[in-house]
């Protein structure tokens, strides 16, 4: 009886493995089936951990080759890197945040070739007006849906991000495999694309245009879509600007602590939109993410192992990523990073909170493409 239940049940897990590892893109590439595959593996087992703008800057410096915060704090770079190409659809040759896009070109192929991961967001500047993602002054998402009146431009914009993204090869000449996270934060109102400027059904046809016209029009077949929403409590509330299963990939949320007193409260919500993510996920075969999080300048000295360890660990997400360290901000007059580096008031419990099981950083990564 045991010899021919043990078989069953490694029969019964790969086949649990295979279809949890399907991607939206049946001719995805063989590194990004092989990703994706991975991340489904290590999804409720390990959390990645990310760092926008890791490679380009941090407190205190910038464009320092192979420089890092969390580097120089731990000796090892992050798991995931992330970028954002806000810029591209201006003919910019810098992005939002005045990294070069050849230079971001540079650190993608970096990450891929030491076996980290990369993710892109896009604060997409408003097609109906010009102005910048934060302007909701107008309608844009009906303005670019097909038959819209600027509808030809948006086109114009993903075939300008299409040829960038096309571009991102690592030294061994394959399509360096990209999570592609459009239109975040769709639960708020700060962006065009947000509650104030669409409806839930303009949201979902817009998402669904970009991302047949990406990987069917322009045949990017690297590309693995990260959906999400914001400001969620319920499961009704994540859903209601999902385009559906068969046009998403990674589930994900943003979630930022404001205020050392907040502490107790941030964890539980992150503990709350973990379990109602995971639910989801579970039920439509996906992998669930926490994109963006974050405590700006982490002044309490054990938020790493007091506050985000406990956060995640009933329902750990595939992968976090913290905010960019842009260090002191002159036009702000503020100090700005998510990261600790050496010398910061929490970088003693972040080593400690990296040095617990299942957190892990690229060094942990074992062949994540083959």
């Amino acid at each position: 009886m045991i010899k021919k239940t043990i078989p069953f049940l490694i029969f019964l897990c790969a086949i649990s493995i295979v279809s949890f590892a399907q991607l939206i893109d049946q001719k995805a590439t063989t590194a990004t089936r092989n990703l994706y595959k991975n991340l489904s593996s290590l999804y409720g087992k390990a959390t990645l951990i990310g760092h926008q703008d890791d490679l380009a800057y941090g407190v205190g410096w910038k464009y320092q080759e192979g420089r890092s915060d969390i580097k120089d704090l731990t000796g090892e770079y992050p798991a995931v890197f992330g970028w954002d190409v806000a810029g591209l659809e201006s003919n910019k040759k810098e992005n939002i945040d005045g990294v070069p896009f050849a230079k971001m070109k540079e650190y993608i192929k970096k990450a891929y070739d030491m076996g980290a991961i990369s993710t892109l967001s896009w604060h997409m500047n408003n097609p109906h007006n010009g102005k910048t993602a934060w302007d909701t002054s107008s309608v844009a998402v009906k303005s670019i849906l097909p038959g819209g009146a600027k509808h030809l431009l948006y086109r114009s914009w993903l075939d300008q991000f299409a040829a960038f993204a096309s571009t991102l090869k690592g030294s061994d000449g394959k399509a360096i495999p990209i999570l592609f996270r459009p239109f975040h934060e769709n639960g708020g109102a700060w962006f065009w694309w947000g509650t104030k400027s669409c409806t839930p059904e303009q949201y979902k046809a817009l998402w669904r245009f970009t991302v047949s016209y990406l990987k069917d029009k322009k045949k990017l077949h690297h590309l693995i879509y990260v959906f999400n929403p914001c400001d969620f409590t319920t499961e009704a509330q994540y859903l209601l600007r999902y385009p559906g299963d068969h046009f998403v990939d990674v589930l994900s949320f943003d979630h930022y602590q404001y205020g050392a007193e907040k502490g107790e409260a941030f964890a539980k919500e992150i503990a709350r939109n973990l379990a109602i993510q995971h639910q989801i996920a579970k039920r439509s075969n996906k992998i669930s993410a926490i994109a963006e999080i974050g405590f700006v300048e982490i002044p309490v000295a054990n938020w790493w192992t007091n506050i985000l360890a406990k956060a995640i660990a009933e329902n750990k997400p595939s992968y976090l990523l913290l905010w960019r360290n842009a260090g002191y901000r002159e036009q702000e007059k503020d100090n700005h990073y998510y990261a600790p580096y050496p010398g910061q008031v929490s970088a003693a419990d972040f080593l400690k909170f990296i040095r617990q099981d299942k957190i892990l950083l690229q060094k942990g990564l074992k062949s994540i493409y083959k």
